[in-house]
């Protein structure tokens, strides 16, 4: 320990001997351990560390599959929810999930709430407790809906300026009263999907009685899946393999309701997995690019470091003659690099600690669990582990190198104009080829990204979002349908026909359209439903499904979707009249690829679809699921004839989206009060927030490319101006014996790019396979796309050959006497 205390000491001594050194080696280390912390900060938070519930390895979602017509997630039904609750034997608990629209009155206007249906059991089933009041429990339930209601910290903070008087406090809900009885903790999210932000309101029901069907019917899925928390003892697998039994055994007794040509399967996934793993390859990439930012930092500062060991060559042969073993120095020279590294580790710590706020604001809003990230004690040993690993990386070699014990040659090359050390120079162009491997890896992996954006952006999203702003509403749905003014289909199309007569006359409207919320692109809002066509039998078609969406005359119009045949819906396309249907290309191709699909006729299981359905009209595609996704058919029904529940304004002006969106506010507010308006946004925006994720996996990667190309700069620059001003008295003889100084830049260049090509040729075999990790984030492009990879060697050759020019053009204005009187 003493001889450790000394080592350390003496190593500030030397650190201190040369501060811009110093400096330099703490600020380019600091930024690779700092975007290490960062990004592992993120990655713990979201991706390893346990979910903030007691056993939460037992939490599972429980999803409905069709694996006949390879459809997942079709929903349950409420006898299946509560057979597998009392009869299964795999659950403690289980609670159905089901994200919605409510309409919050009481206050100065009635706002829109992001809420969760749930079984009365949901709060037990997580462990849950409230920072005040209690949780709805088994013991409220009731027919229908239940009383008490749970609200999130921040909405009892915005719409009850935290009011530590809520617990007791009617409130209405859509149409219906309710009793706040808890408020739950600012840290409290709803551990899967929601529509929009995070749930602000929980209510619970049990799925019988008024609202919903009596009796309950095991065919009508209306319920969107469910969390569990599994028996103890058993693992997910375990567990599947008994629902697996279990779901055999409900096909048996009901084969009417699951037929054996859908293959109805039950589906566990860990609720972990289901809210994190879309996020999980690309953190993971964003976390081994920074791992590369940080390998290529050390070399930087190990050929910084065998740099200076020259210096101190006659030093180390000194102490060697006098008897100091390899061991010795090798120990002490490492000191001084770890204590580097871990200075380097506090100040990215302490960078971190103040911009965690700021690099989190960068980060899309929809990944799951950013409310978790902090500088935890993970973190903090991870940081100490990484400091201590970057200096021993980059200590070692140089340490290696500078205690060899050959002290006859070290005395020599130690003197003054003795040239550079053969392994030296091997040593350090070795470091600098890996630093070039490494960085066209980075490089190449950002241009991928890029390609594969710009091939996103490419795609034509079958509609023109430019001038265009979108304007939701949400028609509050009684529990009591006779109480409901909106509970008629015909009453809800009044309404919404009505307002959109007030809002197509709006100053500086150019065209408009009201239609349901499922035409929203990009939208969470999706009605995908089977389907049948009249004349073919139902096994034939293995289940077709499609997106049904509700639209008025104007819909295609506004959103300039082409016409392909047939026609459009009209103002005689109302309930008393024949339901009809336009469909897209893509239905059009799938089920009638050689006929015209006008004046066929369809069935689906929601209301005038029940009786069928006439098409009348094709229709270009339409990118509702994004922009990389798949075409998916479409089926569009008429306002007139299916008002939907929730109901979306498109309006195509020249004028502020913000202004047009409190315009239709007003108007809504004159026509119904109760009915809120809610997420005022322009297409472009929505546009945007869906290319959220993809444009952050490469502003990060292009960040950290552009850093690894900085470094490689820095280090190809540093290595051949070291090499050249070891090299004086050679090249001072060189251009006595009568060189030309063209002859001196291209040898110097030539040495230099030799390198870099070693690198390039490395680097090129190693993105080559480490590329194919992000396939499952590209489109249009292959792992190994050529032009990304020439691209990106390119860029790096360019930068190389600067680096090397510089040092070259300085060694050719060498005065041969000067450098032949250094000896």
């Amino acid at each position: 320990m003493l001889s450790f205390i000394h080592d350390l000491r003496y190593a500030l001594r030397i650190l201190l001997k040369s501060p811009g050194f110093t400096i330099v080696a703490v600020l380019t280390l600091a930024l690779g351990i700092g975007a290490n912390v960062a990004t592992f900060s993120v990655v713990y938070g979201v991706l390893l560390r346990p979910l903030p519930f007691p056993q939460s390895e037992q939490l599972v979602r429980v999803f409905d599959d069709l694996r006949g017509p390879n459809e997942q997630d079709v929903g349950m039904s409420a006898p299946e929810l509560w057979d597998l609750q009392d009869r299964s034997g795999v659950f403690q608990e289980i609670s159905a999930v089901a994200p919605s629209n409510s309409a919050i009155g009481g206050g100065d206007r009635t706002v829109r709430a992001e809420s969760l249906i749930t079984s009365p059991d949901y709060f037990t089933l997580l462990g849950a407790k409230p920072q005040l009041g209690r949780v709805y429990t088994k013991q409220d339930a009731v027919p229908g809906f239940l009383e008490p209601v749970v609200i999130s910290d921040g909405f009892w903070r915005r719409n009850y300026g935290s009011d530590p008087h809520i617990v007791g406090r009617k409130m209405r809900l859509d149409s219906d009263l309710y009793t706040i009885v808890g408020v739950m903790p600012p840290g409290f999210r709803h551990p899967g999907r929601t529509l929009n932000t995070d749930v602000e309101v929980w209510c619970a029901t049990g799925f019988y009685g008024a609202p919903f069907p009596v009796p309950a019917d095991r065919s009508q899925r209306f319920i969107p899946g469910a969390i569990a928390r599994l028996k103890p003892g058993l693992t997910v697998a375990q567990a599947q393999a008994r629902l697996d039994e279990y779901a055999l055994q409900l096909s048996r007794r009901y084969p009417k309701d699951y037929p054996t040509a859908a293959t109805w399967a039950l589906r566990l996934v860990p609720v972990k997995e289901d809210l994190v793993g879309p996020q999980r390859t690309e953190l993971f990439i964003l976390f081994g690019a920074v791992g590369f930012v940080l390998l290529i930092a050390c070399v930087n500062i190990a050929n910084l470091l065998l740099a200076r060991a020259s210096g101190r060559r006659r030093e180390i042969a000194i102490r060697l003659a006098l008897g100091a073993s390899r061991l010795r120095l090798t120990r002490q020279l490492l000191t001084e690099s770890t204590l580097l590294s871990v200075i380097s580790g506090a100040v990215a710590l302490i960078t971190v600690l103040f911009l965690k706020d700021a690099i989190l604001s960068l980060a899309p809003p929809d990944i799951p669990r950013l409310n978790e990230v902090d500088i935890s004690s993970g973190a903090l040993f991870f940081a100490f582990l990484i400091s201590l690993l970057a200096g021993f990386l980059f200590g070692l070699a140089p340490a290696l190198q500078a205690a060899n014990p050959s002290q006859i040659e070290n005395l020599r090359e130690g003197s003054r104009g003795s040239g550079l050390g053969r392994r030296h120079t091997r040593l350090s162009r070795l470091l600098v080829v890996s630093e070039i491997a490494f960085s066209i890896v980075l490089l190449a992996g950002a241009g991928l990204l890029l390609r594969s954006f710009w091939q996103v952006l490419a795609v034509h999203p079958g509609y023109n979002p430019s001038h265009l702003t979108t304007v939701q509403i949400w028609i509050p749905a009684s529990n009591n349908p006779d109480t409901d003014p909106y509970a008629p289909e015909d009453k809800r199309a009044a309404f919404l026909l009505e307002l959109y007569r007030r809002i197509s006359v709006l100053p500086g409207v150019q065209e408009s359209s009201m239609d349901g919320n499922d035409t929203l692109p990009m939208n969470s809002g999706r009605n995908y439903s089977p389907f049948s066509i009249q004349g073919r039998a139902a096994d034939s078609e293995a289940n077709p499904v499609a997106d049904i969406a509700v639209v008025d005359a104007q819909y295609f119009h506004t959103m300039q979707v082409p016409l392909v045949s047939g026609r459009n819906f009209n103002s005689s396309d109302v309930f008393k009249a024949q339901t009809v249907a336009v469909i897209d290309q893509t239905l059009a191709r799938r089920y009638w690829p050689h006929q015209d699909p006008v004046g066929q006729q369809i069935k689906f299981g929601f209301g005038a679809g029940l009786q069928g359905v006439t098409i009348v009209g094709v229709v270009g595609d339409v990118k509702s699921d994004g922009f990389e996704a798949p075409n998916v058919p479409h089926i569009y029904v008429a306002l007139g004839q299916f008002a939907p529940q929730n109901a979306v304004v498109f309006l195509r002006s020249q004028g502020d989206v913000q202004y047009l969106g409190e315009a239709v506010r007003k108007e809504v507010e004159n026509l119904d009060p109760n009915v809120p308006v809610h997420s005022i946004s322009s297409m472009d925006q929505i546009i945007a927030r869906s290319l959220a994720d993809r444009r952050f996996a490469l502003e990060l990667l292009g960040i950290f490319a552009a850093v690894a190309l900085l470094l490689a700069a820095v280090g190809i620059y540093g290595v051949m101006a070291y090499s050249f001003s070891q090299r004086t008295h050679e090249v001072g003889i060189r251009i006595a014996l009568g060189a030309q100084r063209t002859d001196i830049l291209r040898m110097a260049l030539s040495e230099g790019m030799r390198v870099v090509a070693i690198g390039l040729a490395t680097g090129l075999a190693g993105a080559a396979i480490m590329t194919r990790v992000f396939s499952s984030m590209l489109f249009g492009v292959a792992p190994s796309d050529p032009v990304s990879f020439a691209a990106a060697a390119a860029i790096l050759a360019a930068v190389a050959l600067m680096a090397c020019y510089i040092p070259a053009q300085r060694a050719t204005q060498v005065d041969p006497l000067t450098a032949l009187r250094e000896e």
